[in-house]
């Protein structure tokens, strides 16, 4: 299975960057031990549009775009549903023990996330009710990724 996360806006270059790639690059490391082929962040430009309805819209088409055919999408919304380390551990473990090709989570811009009425969400993921900056929601999805592995994988990176 192929863990991807789909994101507006580039991190190259700043601190979240490199906490983010230092993530992914454990989490790619790691998780070929358990089955999964690859963990890989793509990011998309921040709209330039003036109105931010628009600017979430065409965000949300080009992130839409970008979703491998039948993969299961994860939203990263402070709307959605906050979950504990283990049980989105589990969730990662039962899709790829279920056989999924891909499972992807979306991340908005600074706007905020909507993928438009053609993708369908099998979850929806929040960080805690705070509001946090989207490059620093992104880094801290890329280290849950890489935790969840190490939970799965047995590995004392996860002290609970």
């Amino acid at each position: 299975m192929r863990l991807l996360v789909l994101a507006v806006g580039h991190a190259r270059g700043t601190s979240e960057g490199a906490l983010i790639d230092d993530y992914i690059a454990r989490a790619n490391a790691f998780g070929k031990r358990l089955g999964l082929s690859s963990t890989t962040v793509e990011e998309i430009a921040v709209s330039k549009l003036r109105e931010a309805r628009a600017r979430i819209a065409e965000e949300g088409e080009r992130l839409a775009a970008r979703i491998p055919a039948s993969a299961h999408v994860i939203f990263c919304d402070a709307r959605g549903k906050g979950m504990t380390s283990e049980a989105f551990a589990e969730m990662i473990g039962a899709m790829r023990d279920a056989g999924a090709r891909d499972l992807v989570f979306l991340l908005g811009g600074p706007d905020g996330l909507d993928p438009g009425p053609t993708v369908k969400a099998g979850r929806s993921l929040a960080f805690g009710p705070q509001t946090w900056p989207h490059l620093l929601a992104r880094a801290m999805l890329a280290e849950q990724l890489y935790r969840s592995l190490t939970i799965l994988g047995g590995h004392p990176y996860h002290r609970a």
